[in-house]
């Protein structure tokens, strides 16, 4: 990472820390992912959806550039394992969910997210860090899609994610937190 952009995201961190949750009890977990190009663009469609929250495990720093200021506006909360981030959610009421292509998933515009969903965002080409079933509750969801590809990129498939999650719950302004 060259220098410019490292002091970016130390200046940007710096006031991460004052960052206030946004309107919406939906957290983001983001597992293990590439720090240089998603990371900043996922923070941008937290910002602009009102996400509450924004946990990152093992993520180094980035280039907060392409989030055009979103990092310092949405709470980051940084774990090194799995484990503490789901304690941390877990306790506070949160229902979370993971997000894959693989059978038992249940399609994202199917099912009712409760008011207070995390969803976990695992690295593109690795998935997540753990495994599913060594936590009770975790739901899975997929994100229906006809094309032959079948992937999307992990910043556009949050954004998705985090459009269905705000029609299920209306669209919340400050004014009516």
């Amino acid at each position: 990472m060259r220098n410019q952009a490292l002091r970016r995201y130390r200046e940007q961190r710096d006031r991460n820390r004052l960052a206030e949750p946004g309107i919406h009890q939906m957290a983001l977990v983001l597992d293990h992912l590439k720090p240089g190009f998603s990371v900043p663009k996922i923070f941008r469609s937290a910002e602009a959806f009102g996400a509450h929250e924004i946990h990152m495990i093992d993520i180094g720093p980035f280039d907060p550039a392409a989030g055009k200021g979103a990092f310092k506006k949405v709470p980051a909360k940084f774990h090194d394992s799995f484990d503490s981030c789901f304690e941390n959610l877990h306790e506070r009421g949160y229902q979370l969910f993971t997000l894959d292509l693989g059978e038992g998933c249940q399609p994202l515009g199917e099912v009712a997210l409760p008011e207070k969903s995390a969803f976990i965002f695992g690295h593109e080409e690795m998935g997540i860090s753990f495994d599913r079933s060594s936590y009770a509750g975790i739901e899975c969801l997929t994100i229906p899609q006809v094309g032959e590809t079948q992937s999307l990129n992990v910043s556009v498939a949050a954004s998705i994610v985090m459009y269905e999650y705000c029609r299920q719950h209306g669209s919340k302004t400050a004014g009516n937190r």
